[in-house]
């Protein structure tokens, strides 16, 4: 099947049972499931290890390469679900947009998006674009078993944001200025990024992943109107796009306590908590039906061991009564966190909310 073609329902499979996805379902689960934001990341001396020398993007397009990097904190910290090792710039590169990520930057873009002229960079993005994705998920889906594997996409806003500043930004004035002083030209960009996003996320689903998570790691930067008028519709647009495929979507941003129920409004079936907002809140924000991931500050982990199990235990104890609850921290975890710290949590996790 075609990325852009309609989905169908995947079938039951062998990780339909997990705790993982019994969670995203808000049905009863053996404990609450834990997985962490950038646990693939550069805590693991193993990551290091293989990926020195090797530029980000380029890691990204070797399955192999991909699948040991994804496999690594599923092996040592034995986490409910692994995430793809990817980057969210990763369809924009593969659709031929010239950008980087530079070391201790970020993503750069050589020719930001500034113009309607300019859109003429963002063409479709097809299957064959991204072959060394559907390769990595086979090769990784046969290794994980039982184990869920999350895809993820950058959501419209977030990538936008990068393509108008040509980079990294704090202020986001050159994205603001084209939502507020162009909104044709804003809504058609996003709208494009959509379609660009869908494609991307029906590749992951199609080649084998049991959820996928939609980051809007941006998106904390708007207000309430702002996000509803200029964001959420297309945000709505991907959700609704793979919603045949019958695996669970998450949405995750960061700062986005006032965003809350947007986000949850926008189609996602789990919605991601930043650490600002406590669990009990954060539920009552977002509104029935909808599970809650989150929300350990990344940062308790430079704690000792019992500091980190009492912020762990209060978030817990916030979550108590939700649905379904799937843990993690509020947002990715730090380059300097002591991987054995992970390891810890994800045991004490799992033993504290055994049923």
């Amino acid at each position: 099947m075609s990325a852009n073609d309609a989905p169908r329902a995947k079938q039951p499979s062998v990780t339909y049972d997990s705790a993982f996805l019994k969670a995203c379902r808000r049905e009863p689960v053996p404990h609450t499931p834990v997985w962490f934001m950038r646990q693939a990341g550069r805590s693991l001396p193993e990551y290091r290890k293989v990926r020195e020398g090797i530029p980000m993007l380029e890691s990204c397009m070797r399955p192999e390469l991909v699948t040991e990097i994804t496999l690594q904190p599923v092996r040592r910290h034995d986490v409910d679900a692994a995430i793809y090792f990817s980057d969210i710039v990763v369809p924009l590169k593969a659709i031929g947009v010239d950008l980087d990520i530079k070391p201790g930057v970020g993503p750069v873009v050589e020719r930001p998006i500034r113009t309607r002229a300019d859109l003429a960079q963002l063409r479709d993005l097809t299957p064959e674009d991204v072959s060394y994705v559907t390769e990595a998920i086979g090769l990784l889906t046969r290794e994980l078993g039982a184990t869920p594997l999350i895809g993820f996409a950058g959501a419209p806003f977030t990538l936008a944001s990068y393509l108008v500043e040509g980079g990294p930004s704090r202020t986001y004035e050159n994205a603001k200025a084209m939502m507020y002083g162009d909104p044709e030209l804003w809504a058609d960009l996003l709208d494009r990024l959509a379609d660009i996003t869908t494609a991307f996320l029906k590749v992951q689903i199609e080649a084998g992943a049991s959820a996928v998570q939609l980051f809007d790691s941006w998106a904390g930067a708007l207000a309430p109107v702002d996000y509803r008028r200029s964001v959420l519709p297309a945000s709505a647009k991907v959700f609704e796009a793979v919603a045949g495929y019958g695996v669970p979507r998450i949405h995750f941003g960061v700062g986005t306590g006032e965003l809350l129920s947007l986000m949850g409004e926008a189609g996602a079936d789990v919605v991601g908590v930043d650490w600002r907002v406590p669990m009990d809140e954060a539920v009552r924000r977002v509104g029935p039906g909808k599970a809650l991931q989150g929300n350990l500050d990344p940062t308790v982990l430079f704690a000792p061991t019992e500091a980190v199990e009492a912020k762990t235990r209060e978030v817990l104890d916030s979550a108590a009564d939700l649905e379904g609850h799937i843990f993690n921290l509020g947002h990715g975890v730090m380059p300097s966190t002591d991987p054995d710290a992970l390891t810890r949590l994800v045991e004490y996790v799992h033993t504290h909310t055994a049923r």
